[in-house]
């Protein structure tokens, strides 16, 4: 990418490292999602899509479990898109796509994907926004095909509980942070923006999300079982639960 980066992989592996500061129990949910994938593969075909997929760390991990997989990578981040054609290459065709407008599919390469996972990302859609992204997912489904979004889902019968979790993973974080032991999501994007090469696309990153993404919006994991069952899934579910966060499935 530039001299002064001295290689792409480490600056994955920097991505990595901070996102597992903040989600310990990532590798887990990424394994869980994959199994599921392979339950419902037909035969040797693999058709994936991920979805809002950032550097690639999913399409990445999918390819190391299926090396033959077909992976599209969607995100809008001009930055981290960046990072992710330069590491995969022409391993992944990635695209550039805005998941908060109804058009976005008309840049996917295929209609009929076997697999759609996206981790962390969805929750930044508002909500009547997020039901259509469903709907227009499992269109884009095979039969039988599914889909799998891990993010923060609590379990809304533990509010108490949940808020005692999420207390106790704020202090580790903090303390780590504090100890340097990891970066915080905005040390990463400081040390991205500070880069010759990343710094014009994290710009440009500002100019797409002038006051940040949308609100968060952290829904229990009951909202997107409904939700998933109002798109039309045949089946849904819960593959997969680390504290407050989830990984809900639905299949086509």
């Amino acid at each position: 990418m530039s001299p002064y980066i001295t290689d792409t992989a480490a600056w994955q592996e920097s991505w990595d490292r901070q996102q597992e500061a903040y989600l310990p129990d990532r590798e887990h949910r990424f394994t869980a999602m994959l199994d599921a994938v392979d339950a419902v593969r037909d035969g040797d075909r693999l058709r994936l899509l991920d979805l809002a997929g950032g550097t690639g760390s999913i399409a990445d991990r999918t390819l190391r479990r299926f090396p033959d997989a077909e992976v599209t990578l969607v995100d809008l981040d001009p930055a981290l898109l960046a990072l992710a054609r330069a590491s995969l290459g022409d391993r992944v065709t990635v695209v550039t796509a805005d998941l908060g407008r109804p058009d976005w599919q008309t840049a996917l390469p295929h209609r009929d994907y076997d697999a759609v996972l996206t981790a962390t990302a969805l929750h930044w859609l508002p909500a009547e926004r997020l039901s259509r992204l469903y709907a227009e997912l499992r269109d884009l489904l095979r039969p039988g095909g599914i889909l799998v979004n891990a993010d923060h889902m609590p379990d809304d019968a533990l509010p108490q509980l949940s808020k005692r979790l999420l207390d106790r993973a704020r202090d580790r974080r903090s303390a780590r942070y504090a100890a340097g032991a990891a970066l915080s999501w905005a040390e990463w994007w400081e040390r991205a923006a500070a880069d010759p090469t990343l710094g014009p696309l994290v710009a440009q990153r500002h100019a797409i999300y002038p006051t940040g993404h949308s609100p968060e919006w952290i829904p229990p994991v009951f909202w997107h079982l409904s939700a998933l069952a109002a798109a039309g899934f045949a089946e849904v579910g819960t593959v997969w639960r680390g504290g407050t966060d989830a990984a809900v499935a639905g299949v086509r």
